[in-house]
């Protein structure tokens, strides 16, 4: 169908559509990840970023496209997750800002919202690599520019099939993608939903989101669940948006911390994001009220649904440790992201203030980032991301806050454990940022885990369900027992410097044969002390590191 001008109604329908088609085909996306692991989520952080991106607009079906557009950016900014999770974010912020204050655009002005959407893209990411999705938002910007078409719906279908034919050539641009005989993921998701704007157009498609996908919130601290049979003190959670052009929001804060608990608010521009758990719903409102426009406000009756609860974005990681006013501001907070109940625990007992679950499998939002920030009182926070496809969205969450906030930049948990057990509380934080971010790069890490398929890296031929041994993320060694790869891997990382050995196991694990293990370890490197903690995670039988 043709289109000389898209207004708002037509771009909902289109984001909607392609945030239904990311969803569709992400695990697609997920198989298209080079290493043979079990931690492909490339795919799932891309749409749970464009969906949360797209539920901020679901009551905005009927408005212009500029305010659709700032507001799917937003929401995007805030839903990011991982590394591709967090440059989509940036692809919507460009492209909001070339539509600009536009009631409705012709082909000449989206061309250029696109190639803004790859302007933003490039400039978020220090050291831009082509063949991956920043190639193919650039390609698709500059394919519009060149366009001569006039209709729309003729455009994207160039911008597509120039960005699919890109796609296919980055195993050329990133020999790792040629050796795994795969494309870039992050660019296939992005193709995805390109070409699911395209359809809506294509065939004037009135789009309704999908049947919705829970996401489970991700922070855990000591006690993060209440038992169902405990009494609830405030038994309604409630939710709702503020608009306001009053950016200072915390006199608001503090007016309402005293009417409940769990409570987080999040303020980007306009907008202000409330979640508290209160007896009196109707007083928390009209205080709101007071400062602008209400919107989206959800009210649960938590004694009747408990169990519901538990499912909310980040509330139960505030039940048992709220943030009030008569609380002291400490001069040192910390948030880690971890996965595995003994992991988590172990931060905890190093001092950590909140623990986000998640990881090689699941990274967090910046929402979630920035929420765990919000609830600490401190003079100063320090973040752990203990992966690198998490760095992105820490450093995102710490850019949208007014506090003090350092990303120290650990990929892995054994350098972020090995940073707490070292972190001088009396230093100043520079002081002990700097030290940290080099002490961090001492400790040497490996990881035990199995292949999810065959393929061929590095001239290792490996098949489906071997186990894999990698160090610092490249595959070092591939067999058949989960142990007798654990002990190869520690005797790469060992040499006559090493003065510990940490091994956590995960939960698939025979404890016995982890009893085993270690002895032939304090047997081997009877030098070296030995550690051994039950990780309980997930998916990785041994996290390993030397130092």
């Amino acid at each position: 169908m043709e289109h000389l001008t898209i207004d708002g109604h037509d771009f909902y329908n289109m984001v909607v559509n392609a945030c239904n088609r990311l969803e569709e085909q992400k695990e697609f996306v997920n198989s298209l990840n080079v290493f043979p692991v079990p931690d492909g989520d490339t795919g799932t952080n891309m749409s749970m970023t464009f969906r949360n991106a797209v539920m901020e607009i679901e009551d905005l079906k009927n408005e212009t496209i500029d305010v659709i557009a700032k507001k799917l950016a937003k929401g995007a900014l805030m839903g990011a997750r991982g590394n591709s999770g967090v440059i989509l974010s940036q692809i919507l912020r460009g492209i909001s800002n070339g539509i600009g204050n536009s009631e409705k655009v012709n082909s000449a002005e989206f061309a250029k919202s696109i190639m803004e959407g790859s302007n933003f893209a490039y400039k978020a990411v220090m050291r831009p690599t082509e063949g991956t999705i920043l190639t193919i938002i650039r390609s698709a910007g500059e394919s519009a520019l060149k366009s001569k078409k006039t209709d729309i719906t003729e455009l994207l279908s160039e911008v597509c099939e120039f960005s699919e034919e890109m796609l296919n050539k980055t195993p050329e641009m990133l020999p790792v993608l040629k050796k795994a005989k795969v494309v870039d993921s992050g660019g296939t998701g992005l193709l995805i939903i390109l070409k699911g704007m395209y359809e809506a157009l294509e065939k004037d498609i009135e789009a309704e989101l999908n049947g919705e996908v829970l996401i489970k919130g991700t922070t855990t601290t000591k006690a993060a669940e209440t038992d169902i049979n405990e009494e609830i003190k405030f038994g309604y959670c409630t939710e709702f948006i503020i608009h306001s052009n009053d950016k200072d929001v915390t006199g608001f804060r503090n007016e309402i911390s005293k009417f409940g608990d769990s409570m987080v608010v999040v303020n980007v521009d306009d907008i202000t994001k409330v979640h508290i758990h209160t007896n009196d719903p109707g007083l928390v409102l009209s205080k709101a009220v007071k400062i602008g426009e209400l919107s989206r406000i959800k009210i649960d009756n938590m004694r009747e649904e408990h169990r519901e609860v538990l499912e909310l974005k980040n509330a139960e990681a505030y039940d048992s440790e709220k943030v009030t006013e008569d609380d002291e501001i400490k001069k040192y907070g910390f948030i880690s992201v971890a996965l595995g109940e003994g992991i988590s625990n172990i931060f905890k007992d190093l001092g950590v203030d909140r623990v986000i679950e998640g990881g090689q499998t699941m990274n967090p939002s910046t929402q979630d980032i920035l929420a765990c920030i919000n609830n600490i009182k401190a003079e100063n926070i320090i973040i752990f991301p203990n992966n690198k496809n998490i760095i992105m969205a820490a450093n995102q969450a710490k850019d949208l806050t007014d506090k003090k906030v350092f990303v120290i930049p650990t990929t892995t948990i054994p350098q972020a454990i090995t940073c707490l057990t070292e972190f001088d509380y009396e230093a100043e934080a520079l002081e002990n940022v700097t030290k940290l971010t080099e002490t961090m790069k001492s400790v040497k890490t490996g990881s035990i885990t199995y292949a999810v398929r065959d393929t061929e890296i590095d001239g290792k031929a490996i098949k489906e369900n071997d186990i894999l041994g990698l160090i610092e993320g490249k595959i070092k060694e591939v067999g058949n027992d989960v142990y007798d790869v654990c002990e190869k891997v520690i005797a790469d990382l060992a040499n006559d410097e090493a003065e510990i050995i940490s091994v956590y196991y995960g939960k698939d694990c025979d404890v016995d044969k982890v009893n085993s293990l270690v002895e032939k370890l304090e047997e081997k490197y009877a030098d070296i002390d030995v550690q051994c903690s039950s990780g309980q995670q997930p998916l990785y039988y041994f996290i390993v590191s030397v130092e």
